[in-house]
């Protein structure tokens, strides 16, 4: 029998030799990587591997650490979308001339040309589950998955040719040394390789710890973040003149954000762009 493309051994006649009861034939021709499948498949056997969204065992041929399911699952943005923003917004009625001022783009400074995200965040759901598994589960390998469904949203053509360089939101050094690693730094990697540009770690550091986001009110978001990052002492020859995207996670007011994109434009970045995995609702959202 063969399968998945493995052919068994054959006889002087073309016809398959019969194995020995108990022992096992390698094609000589498939070498280490039918033993490393093999391994593999040993492994999915004896340890199955099970999606670190909803814990269900991952289907053979699956690869990373979320299933498939998990990901058609997740909660778009919805179009019509803002075209500098990207964020959803109702559609115009016929009888409107101009479109409906955006509710979502006055949150970015005016050095922002554009904001884009994959899809909604809340307290619970697909979406939510896939980033805590990142952030405060360990799996790191999570962020490949998620900075795949980013370089998908599309952006306007002037942000596409000019993109030069992908900036992390840095973490505060002890955060970073007890996670053991930014989760915006593996996105940002992820995203630089698919868009064939620069990665800038060390480009933006904190100046100072803040508290978490989650819980502020936006006004103590603007104040927990302001002033805490600062470019680097190399930061101008990278970005005197670019066009930065800033990497993070989730947004939800974009303090962070802001605060980021701040010291990239003091250090002497001509423009400013914002690339999220996920984005938190706002009232009066379109589902």
């Amino acid at each position: 029998m063969e399968r998945g493309g493995w052919r068994a051994p054959r006889g002087g006649n073309g016809t398959p030799v019969t194995p020995a009861y108990g022992r096992a034939v390698v094609a000589p021709s498939a070498g280490p990587s039918l033993l490393r499948g093999l391994v593999a498949g040993a492994l999915d056997l004896l340890l199955p591997r099970h999606c670190v969204a909803c814990e269900r065992a991952l289907d053979a041929g699956e690869r990373g650490v979320v299933c498939g399911r998990c990901w058609a699952r997740l909660d778009l943005l919805p179009e019509p979308r803002c075209p500098r923003c990207g964020h959803p917004r109702p559609s115009r009625p016929a009888f409107l001339e101009t479109e409906p001022a955006c509710r979502w783009c006055p949150l970015l400074a005016p050095y922002v040309r554009a904001a884009r995200s994959a899809c909604w965040i809340g307290e619970q759901g697909t979406g939510a589950a896939i980033v805590h598994a990142l952030k405060y589960d360990g799996w790191r390998a999570t962020a490949d998955g998620m900075a795949e469904r980013m370089a998908r949203v599309g952006w306007p053509p002037d942000v596409v040719e000019e993109r030069s360089l992908v900036v992390p939101v840095p973490l505060a050094p002890a955060r970073e040394r007890e996670r053991g690693y930014n989760q915006s730094a593996l996105l940002a990697r992820s995203i630089a390789a698919r868009w064939r540009v620069p990665v800038g770690d060390g480009v933006l550091t904190r100046t100072r710890a803040t508290r978490s986001q989650t819980r502020l009110t936006p006004g103590e978001r603007l104040a927990n973040v302001r002033g805490a990052f600062r470019a680097s002492d190399g930061a101008p020859s990278r970005v005197r003149g670019a066009h930065v995207i800033v990497v993070d996670d989730v947004v939800t007011t974009c303090a962070t954000l802001n605060a980021c994109a701040a010291a990239l434009f003091d250090a002497g970045a001509r423009i400013v762009s914002f690339a999220t995995f996920g984005r938190a609702r706002t009232v009066g959202d379109p589902s």
